[in-house]
């Protein structure tokens, strides 16, 4: 997984995780890794740039690590993301969804019924994050999507397939806007810059490519 950073008003650094425990803060300039983040005994499956400047990591290990981005120092442990969820979460009902590699989701509502809410079927589609209800399906991909990403004013979503294309869709017009063709294998991670201006992606070619316009 990966996150972008734009800093002064153009894009200078991003962030990667990795199966290796580590994840690493790269200079686009340099084109090089500038600091890595050493601390989580198993692999970083989590990585977000926070608003604040910080970088948070969450790991197969149980942890939520926050870091400084200036020299990688670990500021603390998180052992209160629970609490801080249900305060931010409110009197909604906690909803939860998991897929399957049979284009399956399910959606429960564990505190409201131990019974399904609804199961959504069919792959490369959107779905209404709370009723379960069916929203659009985007066609494209000849391979299965391994991840999605939401550009920051919602208008576009980016995906990333084992077909090794990026393809930008219009969430409006439920078209596709831009297709990417790169990789030379399987596309893992997908990112938006916050700007909206750069586009990142990482693939099993061990490549990690900036997109930008």
């Amino acid at each position: 997984m990966m996150h972008l950073l734009t800093d002064l008003g153009f894009f200078r650094r991003f962030v990667t995780s990795s199966k290796d425990g580590d994840a690493r803060i790269w200079d686009v300039t340099l084109r090089r890794s500038a600091i890595c983040l050493s601390g989580h005994t198993l692999a970083v499956t989590f990585v977000k740039w926070g608003g604040d400047g910080f970088i948070y990591t969450g790991s197969q290990d149980c942890t939520i690590k926050v870091w400084e981005t200036t020299q990688g120092k670990l500021i603390r442990e998180l052992k209160a993301a629970l609490e801080r969820y249900n305060k931010m979460k409110g009197n909604a009902p906690e909803r939860l969804v998991f897929g399957s590699d049979d284009f399956t989701m399910f959606l429960w509502e564990p505190s409201v019924s131990k019974h399904l809410k609804t199961r959504m079927t069919g792959h490369q589609q959107l779905w209404n994050g709370i009723t379960g209800m069916f929203v659009a399906a985007f066609r494209g991909h000849v391979g299965p999507v391994y991840q999605i990403c939401w550009s920051a004013d919602s208008r576009l979503l980016l995906s990333g397939s084992k077909d090794s294309t990026l393809k930008v869709w219009d969430v409006r017009t439920q078209k596709l806007k831009q297709d990417l063709p790169s990789h030379e294998d399987e596309v893992f991670a997908v990112d938006w810059s916050p700007d909206g201006e750069i586009v990142a992606s990482g693939g099993r070619d061990r490549v990690l490519k900036l997109w930008m316009g």
